[in-house]
């Protein structure tokens, strides 16, 4: 990549969540990188976008916000974003994110290895109140594609930074994917470029009862999972983990439905998984916390944050 400090390009789709958008923009204006421009893309919201940001990002600051007549979905404004983007490197923000002060200028440094064309930081989940709940890191091999196709950490768009150079090889995320969008691109960007996975949590995710784009069970199902498995099951057999890779998708499947309430179907996805791949131990529990039922997985649930709790409390804070 070059240049002493390239200019990044933040993208942020957004769609009816002006005080989120607002907290997203500011952690944007307050990074601590210098040479950036923003892009806010308003997907069709019901009140202009822009209206909500007057006097939020300073003057000076580079800074458009594009608009969708009628809502396309996040992909679809991700896409715009890219098209009118001018940048050597492109990040992404979703609305309902926040970025740490310094995660831009990190990311800027691990793709100044000319190797590297993927950075990918980790995440906070917090409360409404701002209380830290969790932390997930990125385990991703630098070379990222079989890792990907099991069962590595990533994260969603918030966390990556990719150079434009690679998105021009690899194309744009893919707009019929209800869900899984983000890991679906990740798998195609892989075959351009190694990853740096940054095992830092620069990115606040917020835990609430507000609509995203995972709480939607049925598209999942029926649109992001076929699919997922039509455009890269022959990727997973080409690296030898095809069955790995179908039971892997399936007990994904599985698990979401334990979330949403849909037993039946992490039970069918749960046995899928098992027979097609039975050394995959994580699809037994799936299955017999859904012939259980609620309960089971609600206190299943509970038993896992408390472990986490206890494991963060050994550990100690982690910076």
């Amino acid at each position: 990549m070059e240049g002493e400090r390239p200019l990044v390009s933040v993208i942020i789709p957004t769609y009816d969540r002006p005080e989120m958008l607002v907290e997203a923009v500011e952690s944007v204006v307050a990074q601590d990188y210098p040479s950036l421009e923003l892009i806010v893309v308003d997907d069709g919201s019901s009140s202009p976008a822009e209206e909500a940001l007057s006097g939020v990002v300073p003057d000076g600051f580079a800074f458009r916000c594009l608009r969708h007549e009628t809502n396309r979905g996040a992909n679809a404004a991700r896409t715009t974003g890219i098209r009118e983007a001018n940048g050597d490197v492109l990040a992404f923000l979703d609305d309902d994110d926040r970025w740490k002060p310094e995660k831009i200028g990190i990311q800027v440094s691990a793709l100044r290895d000319d190797d590297i064309g993927v950075a990918i930081v980790g995440q906070e989940f917090t409360t409404k109140h701002g209380e830290r709940t969790t932390i997930q890191l990125p385990d991703v091999d630098p070379a990222a594609t079989e890792s990907l196709l099991g069962n590595a950490v990533a994260g969603p768009f918030s966390t990556i930074a990719v150079e434009a150079s690679v998105v021009e090889e690899t194309g744009p995320p893919d707009e019929r994917f209800p869900a899984w969008q983000d890991r679906e691109w990740l798998l195609r960007l892989s075959r351009h470029c190694r990853f740096e996975s940054i095992r830092r949590p620069l990115v606040v995710r917020r835990i609430g009862r507000y609509e995203q784009i995972g709480d939607r069970f049925e598209p999942l199902r029926d649109v992001s999972y076929p699919l997922y498995v039509e455009k890269h099951r022959e990727l997973a057999a080409l690296y030898g983990r095809e069955r790995e890779f179908l039971a892997r998708r399936a007990m994904s499947i599985a698990c979401a439905g334990l979330a949403n309430g849909y037993y039946a179907d992490a039970r069918r996805f749960a046995l899928r998984a098992i027979r097609t791949y039975p050394p995959l131990r994580d699809a037994y529990l799936y299955l017999f916390i859904a012939l259980i039922g609620p309960h089971a997985y609600r206190s299943a649930s509970q038993v896992k944050r408390t472990v986490e709790r206890s494991r963060r409390s050994i550990r100690g804070s982690i910076p």
